[in-house]
C-alpha cells in the first residue's frame, strides 16, 4: 500500500520545464495526485511550499472547541511596569496577597453549578449572619445531574456568601466563609 502511494506521489513530480512548475504553480493535475494520494491515510493537513508558491490540503471538519464556563473572580489592579536596573531585575517581587479576613472558607470539592436552595421556590439554606453547625447544609452542588450537598466544616456566623445563586463554580473556588462565634 506505502508503495502504491509512493509512486503516485512520483508520478505527480515532473522535472523543471515541464507543466506549470516552470514559474512555481502547481498543475491541476498535481492538485488532484496529493489529493487523491492522503484519501486513504490519517493524515488531515498538508502544507507544502515550491517555488515560492504554497499549497494547502486540509481534510475532515476543523475541530470544535467546547467554551469553558469561568466565575468570574476579582482581578488585581495593573500597575504600569517600572524599569528596572539589572541588579533589580533579579530581585523576586512579593506577591500581592488579597486581604486576609477572619474564619474559616468553604470551597467547592467539584465543578458544578451553585444553589443557595434545595428548588427554585424554597428559601435558602442559609443567608448572612445565620449560625450554623458544624455538618449543616449550607448549599446544594449540582455536578453531572447530581445534586451534592455541601455542608459545614466548623460551627460559626456565615460572614461571607461569594458565589451568586445558580452560576458555574471551579474546584476550590470559595462559596462562603464561616467566622467563629
Amino acid at each position: 500500500m506505502a508503495t502504491r502511494r509512493s509512486e503516485q506521489v512520483e508520478r505527480t513530480r515532473e522535472p523543471v520545464g515541464r507543466g506549470g512548475e516552470a514559474n512555481g504553480a502547481f498543475t491541476l493535475d498535481e492538485v488532484k495526485a496529493l489529493v487523491k494520494v492522503l484519501e486513504g491515510t490519517d493524515v488531515t493537513s498538508l502544507r507544502w511550499d515550491r517555488n515560492g508558491q504554497q499549497l494547502v490540503i486540509r481534510r475532515g471538519q476543523a475541530p470544535v472547541f467546547a467554551p469553558a464556563f469561568h466565575a468570574p473572580a476579582p482581578l488585581a489592579p495593573l500597575a504600569a511596569p517600572v524599569a528596572q536596573s539589572p541588579a533589580t531585575a533579579a530581585a523576586p517581587v512579593p506577591a500581592v496577597k488579597p486581604e486576609a479576613k477572619p474564619g474559616t472558607i468553604i470551597t467547592s470539592p467539584f465543578v458544578g453549578t451553585f444553589y443557595r436552595s434545595p428548588s427554585p421556590d424554597s428559601p435558602p439554606f442559609v443567608d448572612l449572619g445565620t449560625v450554623v453547625k458544624k455538618g449543616q447544609v449550607l448549599c446544594i452542588v449540582e455536578a453531572m445531574k447530581l445534586m451534592n450537598e455541601i455542608e459545614a466544616e466548623v460551627p460559626g456566623k456565615v460572614a461571607e456568601i461569594m458565589v451568586a445563586n445558580a452560576t458555574p463554580v471551579e474546584f476550590g473556588q470559595p462559596l462562603f466563609r464561616i467566622e467563629a462565634v
